[in-house]
Parts: structure tokens; C-alpha cells; sequence
């Protein structure tokens, strides 16, 4: 088994192309070690290395953030190894006692001409933001929509959670995007 690695924008994290789906679908990010336990083996194993800050499962890729006391040199065999020997071993990436995943989006019902805006920002991110964002190792989904702010929030996730250069792409990416195609948006946010 042959598993690719790729810098992303963000220093402290690294993606990791084992060559097969992850999850096939979607992402799930562990911020912890606890929030790994009894959701996804990987991750857990990922977890055990020493100086793992935060893990992220994509489609067909793996994004690992380290501790900032800790060099790439040093953890990325570790990190190699522990994905290798979960694949070899044909275990399961996350834990069918692993609750489903829920939405990232806060739960507001959205009605009339701000259930049409919050269409066109959700497709907008499924379609041009997300593919985009993920062939650097992260995630952004949408969180909520205030109509009278002309506000979006987003998830960052993976290689974005943290990144020096998020606010660039947040601002300068994201929003001129979204300001472009939805004329009703006036700034986007980051949900920390």
C-alpha cells in the first residue's frame, strides 16, 4: 500500500491520500482524542501518536494537525504507519456505535425568499467551495443564515480549522463568492 502525503496551506496540518475511500462520503472531524474513543478506530489510532492535535476523515483522504512542538520529520512516519496497518487490517474507519453524523447547520427553519438564499449559499458551497477546499485537506459547511445581517457562518474543518491563511480564504475567497452570485449577502463568518 502506497499512501501519498500533500502540504496544505496550513503548516501544522498534512493530508494523507491512502489511495481508497475514507468514508466514501462527506467528513467528520475529531477535535480531540476523547471524541475519537468510540467513533472511528483510525482517528483513535491517528490519536495515539504523540503530538496529534486534531484529525479530519475526508472522502478519500486523511488531514492529521500536530502540535506546534512537534516537526513533520519526526510524527509523519508514525502517522504513515498507523494508517497503513488500519487499512492492511481491513478494520473499519469509523465505529458502527458511532452515533450518525449530524449536520453542521444550526437548526432554524428557513421560509420564503431566505429559504431561497439559503439554497443558492448552500449550492454554491456543495457545488464550487467544498471541492475546492477539500484538494487542500479541509471542509466548509454551511452553518446558518441571518437575513437582516445579509450574514453567513460557516464550519471550518480540517486543514482549515486553525489555518493562518482561513481568514484570507474566508474573506477575500468565500465571501467575494457568495457576494457575487447572492447579491443579499453582505459578509461571511467563521463558527468558532
Amino acid at each position: 500500500m502506497f499512501i501519498q502525503t500533500e502540504a496544505t496551506p496550513n503548516p501544522n496540518t498534512l493530508k494523507f491520500l491512502p489511495g481508497r475511500d475514507v468514508l466514501g462520503q462527506g467528513g467528520r472531524e475529531f477535535p480531540d482524542a476523547a471524541s475519537a474513543e468510540d467513533a472511528s478506530l483510525l482517528a483513535r489510532s491517528l490519536f495515539e501518536v504523540e503530538g496529534v492535535a486534531r484529525v479530519y476523515l475526508g472522502s478519500d483522504f486523511v488531514t492529521v494537525t500536530k502540535a506546534d512542538d512537534v516537526d513533520w520529520p519526526v510524527l509523519k512516519p508514525f502517522l504513515l504507519g498507523a494508517i497503513m496497518e488500519h487499512f492492511v487490517a481491513g478494520l473499519p474507519v469509523v465505529s458502527e456505535r458511532a452515533e450518525a453524523v449530524a449536520d453542521d447547520a444550526a437548526d432554524i427553519a428557513y421560509e420564503g425568499e431566505a429559504a431561497e438564499i439559503v439554497e443558492q449559499i448552500r449550492d454554491l458551497i456543495e457545488t464550487r467551495i467544498r471541492p475546492a477546499v477539500a484538494r487542500d485537506g479541509g471542509d466548509i459547511t454551511f452553518h446558518s443564515w441571518e437575513h437582516d445581517e445579509g450574514l453567513v457562518r460557516l464550519n471550518m474543518k480540517g486543514s482549515c480549522a486553525g489555518c493562518p491563511s482561513s481568514t484570507i480564504t474566508l474573506k477575500q475567497g468565500i465571501e467575494n463568492m457568495l457576494r457575487h452570485y447572492v447579491p443579499e449577502v453582505n459578509r461571511v463568518e467563521q463558527v468558532l
